[in-house]
């Protein structure tokens, strides 16, 4: 539940309350996420987890329009000596399906496309043929019920792109997190709810972006939380209790813009945590240019 710090955001400020409390470790998982975990070994009727968080979001370079065709033997050469396996062979959530196969058809030739054009296309597609219904799956549900029914919420449309790029043989990733909302902008999902999108590796560009829940290239407005492969691995809690009653979840997220006094300064300190790095705006800006 901790933002991630990369080039694209700085976590200046973290918390996290429990009740009842308990002792919290932390450690960094393969993905770079930071994962809290605790015991608690009272017996108890309710467990309530409040994190607050402090986010620097840096404004992205646009994106071209497009790449060149020869993108694709790029990526080819880029994959053949990276490491990228990992977010190019199914996973849980995102694999094929008789289903996701007859909707990969619409793509089939997209090839013939550079890797960008296509990319937007695949973003733009669910928009256009899916609804967003927030009643229609569950956390754990695979992603035909979505497919089948044309309708789903974020985390369907983000596992379901996922497959299908992964599928052109692009390495895609699955992103947790939050959208904040503006009085002038146009978002599915709720304010109060956590949100999920893609990115895709391309030559050139390194990870972008896509959030095909509103047809969008990730940009200021999104906070990300933690990158896997998909859904399954970093759900935000995640556990086991010892009892004979059901449990009930029920989340709360709040996303607003810091008051100018709320703000210590723009440009950060360099410093190291436990493995991570938060870097000043300019330092971002050189790491995203490289």
């Amino acid at each position: 539940m901790q933002p991630v710090t990369n080039h694209h955001q700085n976590c200046t400020s973290y918390s996290l309350q429990l009740s009842p409390s308990a002792r919290i470790f932390e450690f960094i998982d393969q993905y770079g996420n930071i994962v809290q975990h605790f015991d608690i070994p009272e017996k108890h009727k309710q467990l309530e987890i409040t994190t607050k968080s402090s986010v620097e979001v840096f404004e992205q370079p646009n994106l071209p329009e497009s790449l060149p065709i020869e993108s694709w033997k790029t990526l080819e050469e880029e994959i053949e000596n990276g490491d990228f396996w990992e977010f190019l062979l199914p996973s849980q959530f995102a694999k094929p399906t008789a289903l996701l196969l007859e909707l990969q058809k619409e793509f089939q030739s997209g090839k013939e496309k550079d890797p960008l054009t296509l990319l937007r296309e695949i973003n733009s597609f669910f928009k256009a043929n899916f609804e967003y219904s927030p009643e229609t799956t569950e956390v754990d549900s695979p992603i035909d019920i979505a497919i089948e029914q044309k309708s789903g919420v974020c985390q369907d449309f983000a596992n379901i792109m996922i497959a299908l790029v992964r599928g052109l043989n692009i390495p895609c990733r699955y992103v947790s997190g939050y959208l904040f909302h503006r009085t002038d902008d146009r978002s599915h999902i709720a304010q109060d709810a956590t949100h999920a999108w893609i990115e895709a590796y391309l030559p050139t560009l390194g990870w972008i972006g896509f959030d095909p829940t509103n047809d969008l290239i990730v940009s200021d407005r999104h906070i990300a939380v933690a990158v896997g492969r998909d859904y399954a691995d970093i759900p935000p809690t995640r556990g086991v209790f010892k009892g004979k009653v059901d449990s009930e979840l029920s989340v709360a997220v709040r996303v607003r813009q810091a008051e100018t006094d709320e703000v210590e300064s723009s440009e950060l300190h360099a410093v190291k945590r436990k493995g991570f790095v938060t870097f000043t705006k300019q330092q971002a800006q050189e790491a995203q240019q490289q």
